[in-house]
This record gives structure tokens, sequence and C-alpha cells, in this order.
């Protein structure tokens, strides 16, 4: 495994993640076209933007998962396509990732698939897995009993839960989410975004969060990057995006009718950027 200090790149730039110039297409559908965007050590960043924009396909290339026709991709400091398997598996291990709804292996308990990822990067005792698989579940507040439940057997917040005790399996320096309050309800939803945050602070994380929720957006990220017309159009603090909308889409998402619905005080961050 990589040992966990600063790449000379990331000290230079500030940033873990750094996508320039990125291609991506599906046949003749043009994905991305000189997508650029970088991710600080340390931040909360959200990335937004409206259905089939590529919002995912943008995680799965950042991760590997995902092939891409041009540009350049580093993640911890590494340029990812230049990545021998060692280098890839060693970079992939200092970060973790939460899919949509957990999408954890449903053979497995709750336990067995916190240690996927420790019996794919280790060799570890059985009884040092076990301990430790114990320790990550009680990090995201899941009960003891959950650990010998199936995923069938769990509601969608513990399975969310569940999925990102896994990610934290390797105590990763960057974490990946994707969608992650996607199908709860608003109080299961406010609570996952707390347990992000304080999770955040307490491991020093960064977070990369694909998101369309605007209540996890305003409360958790530091930045916002806006995914439209094939490349990222605006990368600014929420605030800063919802007083400047500067593009149609983003005047829609954080000044239309569902954001004053959601956000129902935005009028006054509004009127005091308007002078009004």
């Amino acid at each position: 495994m990589l040992p966990k200090r600063d790449n000379p790149a990331i000290m230079e730039t500030g940033a873990v993640i750094r996508v320039r110039g990125l291609k991506k297409r599906f046949g003749e559908h043009v994905v991305y076209d000189g997508l650029d965007l970088d991710v600080h050590k340390g931040e909360v960043l959200g990335i937004v933007g409206g259905s089939g924009q590529g919002k995912s396909v943008l995680l799965r290339c950042i991760m590997g998962l995902e092939p891409f026709e041009g540009g350049n991709i580093e993640l911890l400091g590494r340029d990812t396509c230049k990545l021998d398997t060692k280098l890839r598996a060693a970079t992939n291990a200092r970060c973790g990732v939460l899919f949509q709804d957990g999408a954890l292996f449903g053979a497995l308990n709750v336990l067995q698939n916190i240690q996927v990822p420790m019996r794919e990067h280790f060799d570890l005792p059985q009884q040092t897995m076990d301990e430790l698989a114990m320790l990550k579940l009680g990090m995201v507040g899941l009960p003891e009993i959950a650990a010998t439940k199936k995923p069938s057997e769990l509601s969608g917040g513990m399975r969310k839960r569940a999925g990102l005790a896994r990610a934290l399996a390797l105590d990763p320096e960057i974490v990946f989410l994707d969608e992650p309050t996607a199908g709860l309800d608003p109080i299961g939803a406010a609570a996952f975004d707390q347990l992000i945050a304080r999770l955040q602070r307490m491991l020093g994380l960064t977070v990369y969060m694909v998101t369309h929720d605007l209540d996890s957006i305003f409360a958790i990220c530091d930045r916002v990057a806006v995914l439209a017309e094939k490349r990222i159009v605006r990368v600014g603090a929420p605030t800063e995006l919802q007083a400047n909308p500067d593009h149609p889409w983003i005047e829609e998402y954080f000044r239309g009718e569902r954001a004053k619905r959601l956000m129902p005080n935005s009028n006054i961050v509004m009127s005091a950027a308007e002078g009004t």
C-alpha cells in the first residue's frame, strides 16, 4: 500500500483530484468535451447537474472504473493512466466509495461486507478483521446486532450506513459518495448528512459527493461543481452559486420554485447579494 504522505503534485496545487481536458463518449454521444476539475484536500465537494449530464460517470472515470477518450486525471498526485496494476490497487486502497443504496453483496452479512476491502488488499487474521469491521460499524452508528444481518434485512438508511462503513474499511483519504441520501426520508437524509460531516471532521477526509439534494449541499458542502454543457461550468460555495447563478441551470436549481420550497430563507441571501 502507498504510504499516506502527500505527493509533491498535491503539495504544489492542494488538489488530491485533478482533471484536465477530460473527453468521454458513449458511441456518438459526447458526455464530456474538455472537462476540468480540482478537488482540494480536506474539502467536501458536491457535484451537481441535470439528468444525463454524467455525474456518476465522472466519479467512475476518476476511480478508474470507466475508460475515457482524452484528457488527464490525477488521483492523489498520480496520473491514473500511467499506473501499473500494483500502483492502481495501492491508490484505490487510499480511497473509499459508497454507491447508491450501499451496493452491498446480498450473500454476505454486514460484517463480511465491511471486510471485503480488507481481504482484497491485505492478509489479516480473521479476528483482526472482525475487530476492525466492528469498529467501522460503530463509527457509522450501527448497532452490533447489525453485524450478522444480511442487506435484505436492513432498512434503506441502515444499508447506506453499512456501505459507508465498508467505504471506511481501509482508513481512506478520499471518500466518493454517489447520491448518498437518495431514497431516504428527510429525517434520515439529515441524519446521514450529519454523519458524513462528523466523520469528515473526525478523520480529515476529502469527500467527493454526487448529489441532487439541496439540503445536503447547504448542510455539508464547502464547494459545489456544476456539470453542464459537457464540462464543469462553475465551481463555488453553495451561497455564492445561489447569490450569483450566472447560468440558466444554476439559476433554476438554486433559485427556482423547488429551491424556494426547500430553502425558504434563500430569498434573504439573494436579496442581500442583489442589494435590494
